[in-house]
């Protein structure tokens, strides 16, 4: 199951685009030349990659404490189910509004941050950018507690984390080359990776007993869990 939370990650990039883009590029250099301008901007990527993994332990180690009384399965169908019903919604009386707001209010608080221009700002940056509120990453917690693992937790939201790297690296050193209605462009094909994961997790709570898909948990098959 591990795979998906790369998968999702990088098709959520998309989403990711459009939403953090903005801060990505408006991220200042560091140090003189290429070298800093490239360094801080894996600063701040590696900081929203601990951020993530966090989260991973934490949602990890609910997802144990469930199935150790033997609703893990009922999680992973429970969210994929909630997953594709907020999709449905948002589409259909525009819920994602509010998160928007939400997000760009909280991104005014980065102002004091931007002007400090080290690479430790940089990186902490980053590990706020995790905690903004994202339906995305709502989504892949919900994959991190239906691992219920503690370490597969984390390893399902870093490896998440890292399927976004490459599009908000890729941002974040293009400077003002990728236009404005690209991103906006590519924000929209986002609801089709949380569908993907939603699917996914309805899969696997069903245990049809299909190895790495959806395994039959009451088995006690879970080798072909991740």
């Amino acid at each position: 199951m591990l795979w998906t939370a790369f998968l999702l990650g990088l098709a959520g990039s998309l989403h990711c685009a459009g939403m953090c883009g903005p801060l990505a590029l408006a991220l200042p250099a560091t140090g003189t030349g290429p070298v800093g301008y490239v360094t801080g901007r894996l600063a701040y990527n590696l900081g929203r990659l601990a951020t993530y993994s966090l989260l991973g332990v934490v949602f990890g180690l609910l997802g144990k404490s469930l199935a150790l009384i033997g609703v893990q399965r009922w999680l992973s169908l429970g969210a994929g189910c909630v997953i594709l019903a907020g999709l449905l919604l948002s589409t259909r009386t525009g819920l994602g509004t509010p998160m928007v707001k939400a997000v760009g209010w909280l991104k005014s608080g980065f102002g004091a941050l931007l002007r400090r221009r080290t690479l430790g700002s940089l990186g902490l940056m980053g590990l706020l950018n995790g905690l903004l509120p994202c339906g995305l990453v709502y989504a892949a917690c919900t994959g991190a507690a239906a691992t219920g693992s503690l370490g597969s937790g984390a390893a399902y939201m870093a490896l998440f984390g890292l399927g976004t790297v490459p599009l908000m690296l890729g941002i974040g050193l293009s400077g003002k080359a990728l236009p404005i209605a690209l991103r906006f462009k590519l924000q929209q094909l986002a609801p089709l990776s949380l569908a993907v994961v939603g699917a996914l997790l309805v899969l696997r709570g069903l245990a049809l007993g299909i190895p790495y898909l959806s395994p039959d948990l009451a088995a006690g098959t879970c080798a072909h869990c991740h």
